[in-house]
């Protein structure tokens, strides 16, 4: 498939993909959803691919919102399905099988802030900058911002961004814990690159029921997720090669099976 707004470039396993609308700030619109869409279900299936960086094009912007002039006309039952088109997409990032990693490369407003916070986890660059402003518009985050900015950063300050609709830098957000790392512009990618070299070394099973379980930690049900997938890994031809190099003191070589 050809793609109008995202470029995609593998190397090491890893899957790269660039949301590439500059001259828009990279905003997010209906062809990018389809497209995320459509590279994700590979992503999900293709033994190739072992992790997934997204980031975004240019040096302005990570994603600066969603396309509003796109919207802007719609009714209230537009809106439901645009919203749930969203929520889609960033639940099937969230739910990845395999480790998805923002890297923030500038602007992270409105549904890119969401899209950063569906991923696994974020590396912001010095000039990145993260905000929820949809109180601007009379609107409110609706692809999950509302609920992942809580769960990230606590209630007290999220309440304050998604009612203010001020944005904070990247050394506030390393602060709140909305990003794990952050590196000058040039580091961005390859400090990704790097912790996704430790990640690829590990059991895929393994990882792939860390996500798993980590994701229903805001459940009711997260510590029955982590039971049954604790449990699950001891079928796995990877646990018995895992514990068994660990008693006979070498590396394992996992296979993901």
């Amino acid at each position: 498939m050809d793609y109008s707004s995202l470029r995609l470039f593998i190397d090491n396993h890893i899957l790269t993909v660039t949301i590439n609308r500059p001259e828009k700030l990279n905003a997010l619109n209906a062809t990018v959803f389809t497209e995320l869409d459509h590279v994700l279900d590979d992503v999900y299936v293709n033994p190739d691919i072992q992790s997934v960086i997204i980031t975004g094009a240019g040096e302005k912007a990570f994603v600066a919102g969603a396309d509003i002039a796109e919207f802007s006309h719609y009714t209230e039952e537009d809106a439901k399905k645009l919203a749930q088109r969203g929520l889609d997409v960033f639940f099937k990032i969230e739910r990845a099988p395999k480790p998805i990693v923002a890297c923030v490369n500038g602007f992270a407003l409105g549904g890119g802030c969401e899209l950063a916070m569906a991923c696994h986890f974020r590396i912001a660059s010095v000039n990145a900058q993260f905000g929820q402003p949809e109180v601007n518009l009379g609107l409110i985050p609706g692809y999950g911002g509302t609920q992942r900015l809580t769960q990230l950063i606590g209630k007290g300050r999220a309440m304050e961004l998604l009612m203010s609709g001020q944005m904070i830098q990247a050394e506030t957000a390393l602060q709140y814990g909305l990003v794990n790392h952050v590196t000058p512009a040039e580091g961005l990618l390859e400090k990704a690159k790097s912790i996704l070299s430790i990640i690829h070394k590990k059991a895929p099973m393994a990882i792939s029921n860390c996500i798993k379980a980590a994701n229903d930690a805001y459940t009711d049900y997260g510590y029955e997720t982590e039971t049954n997938a604790f449990a699950a890994c001891f079928k796995t031809e990877d646990f018995k090669e895992g514990s068994t190099a660990f008693i006979e003191k070498r590396k394992p070589v996992f296979t993901g099976k």
